[in-house]
């Protein structure tokens, strides 16, 4: 004859413990703002969405043409090469990496579609070509000496920058090359307009839409996701990091060169350094400030071409009001510190030389 013996329960054993009214009412506010028409946008993309809000506001008070068709288009061309910088930026960021010498690359872009023009006998299609091609090998160089060579892609793209604006200044003499103007293809792609929108912008919404896709819904953009999170836990998956790495920087020149190209078609001639100058600040400053963790893992396309259209609008209503240009680089540098320290703080990041 079995017997059973039993005991009373034990609050925390055999018994759910019920859960606190406080954490209850956390969990409601929790889902009242999963299904909030907002809660798709990210805290991040409506603090940006405000401030440029703002800045529209602040400078189309003090300026009445600040707010026009016209001046809008302007800001949106200039925000353009920016912004086709960023996007990539963006992508290298989320992986783990950093780009410091796209400014550079899109020099060299833009040198060499000008003299490929030229040389080929005014083909815009032979420039467009070789542009495409020396951006795609030395952006894979970036890659293949930070993998192989196991140089911090800090250093690497540093050293990056100095060699392609000098390679830029060899190939050039220091000089702007060649003159497209009087090509269609070039007209059309600096100046052209396709339903309103002048083309460099459709260019830039191409770009940031085939980024934007690749990296939601792709296993590639998941693995590279995954790479800048725990690059140890993507290797044990299986994930061919150093591939990835490589690819990742062959697009940043592949598109650092279109940026370069579009440089062209807006000045008329090959430029060397004017015109892609700060570039890599620039595309630095709007990746972070659009939500790219700078340690990897964290980032999006979204939140990239707002904070893109922040600095265009900025830089802009400064420029406007004649303020000196000198104090957009300050804004700039201010904005880059600002967005980091956001960064850290919501990441519970421990302060340099602080305690924990």
């Amino acid at each position: 004859m079995s017997s059973t013996t039993s005991r009373p329960p034990v609050a925390g054993g055999d018994q759910p413990a019920s859960p606190s009214p406080s954490r209850s009412r956390a969990g409601a506010r929790a889902r009242a703002r999963s299904r909030s028409p907002l809660a798709g946008i990210g805290g991040q993309n409506l603090s940006l969405i405000g401030a440029l809000v703002l800045v529209l506001a602040l400078f189309g008070s003090l300026n009445g043409n600040y707010l026009s068709i016209a001046n809008l288009q302007v800001i949106a061309e200039a925000a353009t090469i920016t912004g086709l910088l960023a996007v990539v930026q963006t992508v290298v960021i989320i992986c783990g990496g950093l780009d410091i010498s796209v400014g550079s690359q899109a020099g060299v872009a833009s040198v060499v579609s000008a003299m490929a023009f030229t040389s080929a006998g005014a083909n815009p299609f032979a420039g467009v070509a070789a542009a495409v091609g020396v951006g795609v090998v030395i952006g894979a160089l970036n890659g293949v000496v930070i993998i192989y060579g196991r140089v911090n892609p800090t250093i690497a793209t540093l050293a990056g920058l100095a060699a392609y604006k000098g390679l830029a200044q060899l190939l050039s003499d220091g000089r702007a090359q060649g003159y497209v103007l009087n090509d269609a293809f070039f007209v059309f792609l600096g100046r052209g307009k396709l339903a309103g929108l002048p083309v460099m912008v459709w260019m830039l919404i191409g770009v940031a839409l085939a980024v934007h896709l690749l990296l939601k819904y792709t296993d590639i953009g998941r693995n590279v996701y995954a790479i800048g999170g725990n690059d140890t836990a993507a290797r044990l998956a299986g994930i061919n990091i150093n591939k990835y790495l490589v690819s990742v920087y062959a697009l940043i020149g592949a598109v650092a060169a279109v940026a370069g190209i579009l440089l062209t078609a807006r000045t008329g001639s090959g430029q060397p350094t004017s015109g892609s100058e700060g570039l890599e600040l620039k595309a630095i400053t709007a990746a972070a400030l659009g939500g790219c963790a700078l340690k990897g893992g964290k980032g999006g396309i979204g939140g990239t071409l707002l904070a893109v259209a922040l600095l265009g609008a900025l830089e802009n209503g400064l420029t406007v009001q004649g303020i000196n240009s000198f104090w957009q680089n300050v804004a700039q540098g201010a904005l880059l510190v600002v967005a980091v320290a956001v960064q850290q703080r919501r990441g519970g990041e421990r302060a340099v030389g602080l305690p924990a």
